[in-house]
């Protein structure tokens, strides 16, 4: 083109790398967060047998209301204590059947109907008062 012929227009050309810069970087967002945001499918087994568990000194059961149903037994089995507490309460009560010993074990239950996230409550604060000894209650499929 000669000195004196210089085209003066819009120019025609996009930049588009600037955008895909950013659809690469959403691009990575949502493949970090997509597994966090997909509800997982939880199927629990069955238990085709059990053995009968062992008598243990406190046992939880959490009622489809998220009521929370403690008894306390003695060593032959026997219920000393039964109450409904709420989970406020369920750190103090556990703390008084603990007493002075270490050794600890808790059986925790669940209404067919109950939350599940109630459970995990309750097992979270078993883990917080230090418990080690946790059992699950199972239900014997015929």
């Amino acid at each position: 083109m000669p000195a004196g012929r210089r085209r003066r227009g819009p120019i025609h050309e996009i930049n588009v790398v600037p955008y895909i810069d950013v659809m690469l970087v959403l691009l990575i967002i949502f493949m970090v967060t997509a597994p966090l945001i997909t509800p997982a499918v939880i199927d629990l087994p069955t238990v085709g047998k059990a053995s009968q568990p062992r008598v243990v000194p406190v046992e939880v059961f959490v009622k489809a209301d998220r009521d929370l149903v403690v008894r306390r037994r003695d060593r032959s089995g026997a219920i000393v204590e039964e109450k409904t507490v709420s989970r406020g309460e369920l750190a103090k009560f556990l703390k008084e059947a603990r007493g002075k010993t270490d050794d600890l074990s808790v059986l925790v239950g669940g209404d067919k109907n109950a939350r599940y996230e109630t459970v995990l409550q309750v097992m979270d604060e078993l883990r917080k008062q230090g418990i080690q000894k946790v059992g699950l209650q199972v239900k014997v499929s015929q």
